[in-house]
């Protein structure tokens, strides 16, 4: 490789940094804050050592140059507004007299004030709290944050690069705020916004900045010209700006295709784009607009978001072709490393053949900067480090851990009619309302139930060794009695067991799954202070054992109302997992169906009659290109089909969405040809109803009428409401009621007022159609 001269040596960064901290701290201030146990004081100190560790770390290994102002209590999104002054109206007193309380009001509601709607951030399992704009907004720059964290690092004698979520990407993932006309587009407040930007810009560059980064992400969706006038009008402006830092602007998921001109001609002084998995699009378009002569070209071409080593020597072929297209190239992740774990060096449990293939965000730190100084000084400045990542992708593809023949053979010789229930919908759902005897309006949960402080105590007594098997069996079936007891006298008609022996919706089948390693230590944020640990896909796929027969047939055991058998999809397997990238997803998914498929018709032959299969990442996982939705909705839909196809139609299926936009995967569900739906509804107020009856949706859905991401409890009346609203668009005998999602994350005494509250909703309109004559 031809070595860079010393005045362009390569420098390594990093766009963002997972915030958690080892042991979670932040969770557990922020928790403790809510709680009341943790003030205001606190907290702050917690966040800014968590910043110092991940600063120093970063340093340590070689990162030229750190983000800052990437940090969150809870959402960077969230921050984004409070930074330009889009505090929603009813928030605003909250904020007013107390901005950290007011913060968290915003982003989980009180039981007075509703939060901000979340959805998933692209096509990552994170999720942000969506912006709530109108004619009336008014912007006003607060760079407190961002100056504040700025100053932190610079502070540490460190070179730190402030990150900003770009103003177009911001007013692109905003909507109109409640009372404001459907057809309001957030997008036309561009002009207000940018002298915003514009002043926070001259904030940073006061306090220190040499760069800003603007993340623009939604440049690599598909964007209309007038869009993309938007882009040319607002780097035109904030590059153009007297008093500013120089201007990187990043885009990362995919390739930004007819953005990348607009970008390349702007007055901005950097690009950073993604070359993992779009590298050779990308690769290809830069060279067409000419490159980015005199320019910065932050390259990133170590994986942000999934957790297998770096193959060195092409991501150094990479950077050598880009040498020629920038004036300046320095080395990156494809994206913030917020998508990834810590650190696998902490996995002490898993086989020592397996950690060497993996790289968390430590480790990902480490190759940009070995990358960086192979692109500075030729890669005889690495040889050492070459030889291992040559030795260790040498194992992981020769190992007999990621291949199974008989499980290949199976996969292979799926055919269409396996994907196709015996019957269609029609003559199922007579045969379902027959066999299950449901009133209207029927009332069901989504699947889990808190998961209290006692049981956590005891999953980790069992780990320990403080209880044996017997004991802690018997402490789940202590949960499931209550649990189903607690259903039956609030009257509800389709029970569940509440998944009290389950940690995470994933990892609880992943670990009864070959092919698939748990983590112990690999948290990922995926919202505010949830995080959860997705299991890493390793080989190939199978079930040695029935996983969910034994506790849904208890639970059925203990009542004569039918209990659903509850399962998380093949395609949310993979988008919460991290999976193999030697194989393509679609041959991945089939393995997981026809592994589940093996459960569904283990639950119907012990007598579950209604089995839901959870699907929630469907959306997420929804390519950003709509040229690249056809192929994957194709094998995602037919891997559901292939779990779910063998039943007998009197066998109720349903499945489940949440938080996400699904109005462009109307058709996909309607593929998936689930007998139920259940959707998140309550926060975009019923908007998907409206959507599922636009679509001519035939099936029976259930869109939500509790949001269960907020410690609010939703009256009977808002519940009423909302179902009165659901009623508008789907027929009373195709209308189920329930929450948004499973609740645990919520406490008992909120679980068992909302639900009460919900079937005594349901009760209500059922009473009123009686009167009405429907």
């Amino acid at each position: 490789m031809t070595e860079q001269s010393a005045a362009a040596a390569a420098r390594a960064t990093v766009y963002g940094y997972p915030r958690q901290g080892r042991n979670r701290e932040l969770k557990k201030a922020v928790e403790g804050y809510w709680k009341g146990r943790v003030d205001a004081a606190a907290l702050r100190e917690t966040a800014a050592g968590l910043r110092r560790t991940n600063w120093r770390q970063l340093a340590d290994a070689g990162i030229h140059e750190v983000p800052s102002g990437d940090f969150s209590y809870y959402d960077h999104v969230l921050d984004t507004s409070v930074m330009v002054g889009a505090v929603p109206e009813r928030h605003r007193a909250a904020v007013d007299a107390d901005e950290t309380q007011g913060y968290f009001a915003m982003a989980r509601g009180t039981q007075d004030v509703a939060p901000l709607e979340m959805t998933k951030w692209f096509d990552t399992n994170y999720h942000y709290l969506v912006p709530e704009l109108g004619p009336d907004t008014v912007f006003a720059a607060d760079s407190t944050k961002q100056v504040a964290e700025l100053t932190e690092a610079l502070a540490l004698g460190l070179t730190a690069r402030p990150v900003l979520l770009g103003p177009v990407t911001y007013l692109l993932l905003a909507k109109p705020a409640p009372g404001v006309a459907a057809d309001f587009e957030p997008l036309t407040l561009l002009d207000r916004l940018l002298p915003v930007y514009a002043e926070i810009l001259a904030d940073l560059r006061a306090a220190g900045a040499d760069w800003v980064q603007l993340d623009e992400p939604a440049l690599v969706q598909d964007r209309t010209p007038a869009e993309l006038t938007a882009v040319a009008r607002t780097y035109r402006e904030l590059g153009g700006a007297a008093d500013r830092p120089k201007l990187l602007v990043a885009s990362y998921f995919g390739r930004p295709g007819d953005a990348l001109p607009v970008l390349a001609k702007a007055p901005v002084d950097g690009l950073a784009m993604d070359f993992t998995e779009s590298g050779a699009a990308n690769l290809e378009s830069l060279a067409a607009v000419g490159g980015l002569p005199g320019k910065r070209l932050v390259a990133g071409v170590v994986d942000g978001r999934n957790i297998w080593i770096n193959d060195f020597e092409k991501s150094l072929a990479t950077l050598g072709t880009l040498l020629g297209l920038a004036g300046q190239v320095d080395v990156s992740a494809s994206c913030s490393l917020l998508h990834v774990p810590l650190d696998a060096t902490a996995e002490g449990d898993i086989d020592p053949e397996i950690v060497r293939w993996l790289a968390f965000a430590r480790q990902k730190s480490a190759e940009i900067a070995t990358l960086a100084r192979a692109l500075t000084e030729g890669t005889a400045a690495i040889t050492a480090e070459l030889a291992a990542n040559r030795a260790a992708l040498a194992s992981r593809a020769g190992s007999a851990l990621t291949r199974d023949p008989a499980v290949r053979a199976r996969a292979a010789a799926v055919t269409d009619a396996d994907g196709r229930r015996s019957q269609p919908y029609a003559v199922r759902t007579a045969a379902q309302r027959a066999h299950l005897r449901l009133p209207l309006l029927p009332t069901t949960t989504i699947g889990s139930f808190p998961q209290t402080t006692e049981l956590r105590t005891a999953r980790a007594d069992l780990r320990k060794g403080r209880i044996d098997t017997a004991g802690y069996e018997e402490r789940i079936r202590e949960e499931i009695r209550e649990v189903v007891t607690f259903q039956e006298k609030t009257g509800i008609d389709v029970l569940v067991h509440g998944e009290p022996e389950r940690n995470d919706m994933v990892q609880y089948f992943a670990e009864q799954l070959t092919g698939y390693v748990a983590t112990r230590h690999g948290w990922v944020q995926s919202y505010g202070t949830r995080y959860v640990r997705p299991p890493v896909l390793v080989g190939d796929i199978s079930r040695p054992e029935p996983m969910t027969v034994r506790w849904t047939s208890y639970a059925q055991s203990l009542t004569d109302r039918p209990v659903k058998g509850m399962l998380t999809g093949p395609v949310t397997m993979l988008a919460w997992s991290f999976v193999r990238d030697d194989q393509p997803l679609g041959d991945t998914a089939r393995q997981v169906a026809l592994a589940l498929r093996d459960e569904v018709d283990d639950l119907e032959a012990a007598g579950t009659s209604v089995i839901q299969v959870d699907e929630p990442a469907l959306r997420e996982t929804l390519p950003l290109r709509a040229a690249d939705h056809a192929g994957y909705l194709a094998w995602a839909t037919e891997s559901f089909r292939l779990t779910t196809a063998g039943v007998r139609p009197e066998t109720q299926i349903h499945t489940h969405m949440c938080y996400a936009e699904f109005g462009d995967i109307v058709q996909a569900i309607d593929d998936l040809d689930a007998d139920v739906i259940s959707l998140e509804a309550a926060r975009s107020h019923m908007q998907v109803a409206g959507e599922l009856a636009s679509h001519g949706y035939p099936r029976e859905a259930g869109p939500g009428v509790y949001d269960i991401h907020s410690p609010r409890v939703p009256s009977a009346e808002e519940a009423t409401a909302l179902l009165r609203k659901g009623l508008e668009a789907i027929p009373a005998e195709r209308l189920w009621v329930n929450p948004d999602c499973g609740l645990k994350t919520r406490g008992w005494p909120e679980t068992r007022a909302s639900l009460e509250n919900l079937v005594t909703a349901a009760r209500a309109i059922r009473t009123g159609l009686a009167d009405d004559g429907s």
